[in-house]
C-alpha cells in the first residue's frame, strides 16, 4: 500500500508542476507579444489584432489553430505575391474557401486538366508552367 501511496504523491506532484508551467507559459507568451506591438509601435486596434494573432501562433488553442490554418496560410501567400487593399481581401477571401493555397504543381496540373492535355503535352505545359511559377 505504501508503493501506491508514493506514486500517487509523485503523480499529483508532476501534475501540478505541469498546469503551474502551463499557467505561466501563457502570460509570458503574451508579454513577448505585447513587448514585439511596443517594440513596433503599434496602438489601438492594429495591436490588439497582432497581439491576438502572435498568441495564437505561440500557441493558442488547437481549434482556433485549426480554423485560422488556411487563413493564416492564405494571408502569408497574400503578402509574398505582394497584394494589397481590395486585391489582398478578395484573394485571402477566396483562397481561405477553396481550403488554402495551392502548391504550383496543383495549380499547374489543375490548368493542363482544365485544357484536357495529355502525354508529352501535358508534362511539356506543366514544366513550363513550374517555371513561370518560379520566375
Amino acid at each position: 500500500m505504501t508503493r501506491w501511496s508514493t506514486h500517487l504523491a509523485c503523480l499529483a506532484t508532476a501534475l501540478f508542476a505541469f498546469s503551474a508551467q502551463a499557467q505561466t507559459a501563457a502570460p509570458a507568451a503574451a508579454a513577448s507579444c505585447e513587448a514585439q506591438a511596443a517594440e513596433k509601435k503599434l496602438a489601438g486596434a492594429a495591436k490588439n489584432s497582432f497581439v491576438k494573432k502572435c498568441e495564437s501562433d505561440r500557441g493558442g488553442s488547437t481549434a482556433t489553430a485549426a480554423a485560422a490554418g488556411p487563413q493564416a496560410a492564405c494571408e502569408a501567400s497574400a503578402t509574398q505575391k505582394k497584394l494589397a487593399g481590395a486585391a489582398r481581401t478578395s484573394y485571402v477571401k477566396k483562397c481561405s474557401s477553396d481550403g488554402g493555397p495551392k502548391s504550383a504543381a496543383e495549380t499547374c496540373d489543375a490548368k493542363a486538366a482544365d485544357k484536357k492535355l495529355a502525354g508529352a503535352a501535358k508534362n511539356s505545359f506543366v514544366k513550363k508552367c513550374l517555371a513561370d511559377a518560379g520566375a
